[in-house]
């Protein structure tokens, strides 16, 4: 049987990954501080992000109905529908996770909870239960042909699997060596690859990644849809995936694409956390009020481009003349010249 060895987080890892583990560090420390100032804002993008976050996980899978279905089905509606049914019980999934986290552990009674949440209306006699029988992790090409991506683990060897998985996990997560963000996609790997489900593992894997950001601090996933942004970037976050899986039985399979992919999701979550907040809160400013708005409220660098296109009305001129008035102020620094110059609020410390 497998072993499940998380060590390897404590080695050498790549340069591109402490890097970004860095950035996202610090753009949580800058939410944390800007969500004990903007109270309103961040419940009005917490609305929005479990409709985009139940809409996104099920379309990855083809599960799908219209938004104004998915937002009734959010609000409390009745489904009606084989797709909507789903829907309906991976929305009381993310719920639950949304507000029980600190009361959910990673282990087997809650993977198979989540998986029974979100198969009990559609496929009873296998909900929240581990395969009976073997099954295969299937890719289906344009002209209709199939072709295996990866064999799983047996159903008769399932069980074991989950275990030995969820006691490694405990084992790197008490490891104070192992940075907490880098567990998290290496373990998604590994529930993936045994695929203890007939179906429905894909779901249950991104709800256990919120659960799991929010074991470890990053509630980032309450404002913004993480689903959403796999969904969107859905060829790379599976490509990232199989690359992963390559040799896995073998157990010398490569973590760092799935890594990488991980965290490139989570930037995005949080950049986009900052131009949902500065739509929201610059609708009533006034043009050179909007600009520098926008510039004092983001936490990542933002060029003369990303603030046009924020405020569409407003001409390169005025921004320019802002911009130039804001660094003379001492307001906010200058990082690189002419085209690709960005700019960043200062006393961020």
């Amino acid at each position: 049987m497998r072993k499940y060895d998380y060590s390897f987080l404590k080695k050498d890892i790549p340069g591109n990954i402490v890097g970004l583990t860095g950035i996202i560090a610090d753009l949580k420390r800058k939410e944390e501080f800007r969500k004990l100032q903007y109270s309103d804002t961040f419940e009005s993008l917490r609305k929005k992000a479990i409709i985009e976050s139940v809409k996104g996980s099920n379309a990855i899978e083809g599960i799908v109905t219209t938004d104004s279905r998915i937002r009734e089905i959010v609000a409390g509606a009745t489904p009606i529908t084989h797709d909507e049914l789903e829907i309906s019980g991976y929305k009381d999934a993310l719920n639950l996770i949304h507000t029980e986290y600190s009361n959910l552990e990673i282990e087997e009674d809650t993977i198979c909870m989540f998986h029974k949440m979100i198969e009990e209306h559609t496929n009873t006699d296998a909900a929240g239960i581990y395969k009976k029988n073997n099954n295969f992790i299937m890719e289906y090409n344009p002209d209709g042909t199939r072709r295996v991506r990866f064999k799983p683990i047996s159903a008769r060897e399932t069980k074991a699997a989950m275990e030995q998985l969820i006691l490694s996990f405990y084992e790197a997560r008490q490891d104070s060596e192992i940075v907490p963000l880098l567990l998290i996609p290496c373990f998604i790997v590994d529930f993936l690859c045994i695929h203890p489900f007939h179906d429905g593992n894909g779901r249950v894997s991104r709800l256990l990644t919120v659960l799991l950001l929010y074991s470890f601090g990053y509630d980032i996933v309450r404002y913004i849809s993480f689903e959403g942004q796999v969904n969107k970037y859905k060829e790379s976050y599976y490509a990232a995936i199989e690359q992963s899986s390559v040799s896995w039985h073998e157990e010398s399979n490569d973590y760092v694409p799935f890594i990488v992919n991980f965290l490139q999701i989570l930037y995005r979550c949080f950049k986009d956390l900052d131009e949902s907040f500065m739509e929201i809160s610059l609708k009533k400013a006034k043009k050179s009020e909007r600009v520098e708005s926008i510039l004092m409220s983001a936490i990542v660098p933002v060029s003369k481009q990303d603030i046009a296109e924020k405020v569409p009305d407003i001409s390169i001129k005025t921004i320019e003349l802002v911009l130039s008035k804001m660094v003379k102020e001492n307001k906010i620094t200058k990082i690189g010249s002419y085209k690709d110059a960005r700019y960043m609020r200062k006393n961020d410390k």
